[in-house]
């Protein structure tokens, strides 16, 4: 009978420092002993990619992003030889790898790429002489062998893509809090931990600000039914499961709140109220790369409108610069933008059958005289643009209103 294999993810905060790493080797040896195939996926210590990042702007305030991918892939390299090197003195045989030695194909979209294919034969290989295999998380090589990230938290998607190639039994992230929690503990302390949760629901929280994983790991998670367990690396006691479906009361409505403070709000007034100007104005940004997220256009009385839409905050200095170049082309008004803005949304499937959640939320923001700026919703959530003053307030009114503490 064939040893169960799984994969194993290990965040930034879990290897910190050197009593962190040694606390993982012993982990990870600890299930080698018990007859598991392992592989371990490993993001850069603690802040170093923020910290890198840092160096480059330093350096360049507008670095290349093939540099960049170079600069950061670094991260990844120095964890994974260090822990190789902790689970070695511990007796257990390990080796470490970077994206570009496993063969982690991606197309050339550096800072964002997606994985193509993976060829685990070398992975497999290893697996075969016993050892634990470590591989850096967050990385890629494209056919031209130009090194490529995955984007914030592409070691999640690292990990679940070596899953379904492997197909491991399970796919467990480590991480520093103990799983998924109906909203952020340290804005709630009344925050609950969920035992589980749907692929819907927890890509959804992730696309709007839970920061327990990357989205598009969890998209890969779904397409592929690969059972993710997220859990905490300093104790030994069950997380949360993420799975296809999860059996509920009728009448659990909102399984979550989450906050996002990272994105900003540009408003272009004045905007000529004709055919193929909205199209011009985002393909633009499309064609350098900028992810649009919420859009909001006024009602036209008079021929020209304002549209508003909210970015990444990391990108507002290139949306700004591209989007005041095409509005001075197609003659619109002032460009404003807003960087003290938040994200506020309540997801559950609940809310798919059950009307009046919408109703709720606004009443609830209105009783604080918190005013929503834009609105977007889908079929498990609903998303408020709040200024970033009123934010925790606001998560901590929603998750007593919909009953998330009990």
């Amino acid at each position: 009978m064939s040893k169960a294999l799984i994969v194993q993810k290990f965040g930034g905060s879990s290897v910190a420092n050197v009593e962190r790493i040694q606390n993982v080797a012993k982990r990870v040896a600890g299930y080698h002993k018990r007859g598991y195939e392992q592989v371990v996926v490993v993001s850069a210590l603690g802040d170093t990619t923020d910290e890198l990042i840092e160096l480059a702007h330093k350096i360049n305030r507008e670095p290349s992003e093939r540099e960049m991918d170079m600069l950061l892939s670094t991260g990844e390299q120095i964890s994974v030889a260090l822990l190789a090197m902790a689970l070695q003195k511990l007796g257990c045989p390990a080796i470490s790898f970077t994206g570009l030695q496993v063969g982690i194909l991606t197309d050339t979209s550096h800072t964002r790429a997606r994985i193509i294919r993976i060829n685990t034969d070398k992975i497999k290989e290893e697996l075969k002489k016993g050892r634990v295999v470590i591989v850096a998380g967050f990385q890629g090589v494209t056919m031209n062998q130009d090194i490529t990230t995955l984007g914030r938290g592409g070691s999640d998607l690292t990990a679940v893509a070596l899953a379904k190639e492997l197909k491991a039994v399970e796919c467990e992230i480590y991480t520093d809090v103990e799983g998924i929690f109906t909203t952020d503990p340290r804005i709630e302390p009344k925050a609950k931990k969920l035992a589980q949760i749907t692929y819907d629901e927890m890509l959804e929280m992730a696309s709007l600000g839970a920061q327990v994983m990357q989205a598009r790991s969890i998209e890969v998670a779904k397409k592929f039914d690969v059972p993710i367990h997220v859990r905490s690396s300093m104790s030994e006691i069950e997380g949360t499961m993420i799975i296809k479906e999860v059996k509920r009361m009728e009448d659990v409505l909102v399984n979550g709140v989450t906050l996002n403070k990272n994105e900003a709000k540009i408003t272009i007034c004045e905007v000529p109220d004709k055919p193929g100007v909205a199209a011009r104005i985002f393909s633009t940004l499309s064609l350098a790369g900028v992810s649009v997220d919420m859009i909001v256009q006024n009602v036209s009385h008079t021929r020209k409108t304002d549209i508003s839409f909210t970015v990444n905050k990391a990108e507002i200095s290139k949306t700004l610069r591209m989007v005041k170049k095409v509005s001075a082309q197609i003659g619109t008004g002032e460009v404003l933008s807003d960087e003290d803005i938040a994200r506020v949304s309540i997801v559950g499937v609940g809310m798919k059958s059950h009307p009046g959640v919408a109703a709720a939320m606004f009443g609830i923001l209105a009783e604080h005289k918190i005013n929503i700026e834009m609105i977007s919703t889908s079929d498990i959530s609903i998303s408020c643009i709040i200024q970033k003053k009123f934010a925790e307030t606001a998560v901590r009114a929603l998750h007593e209103k919909f009953g998330l503490g009990k």
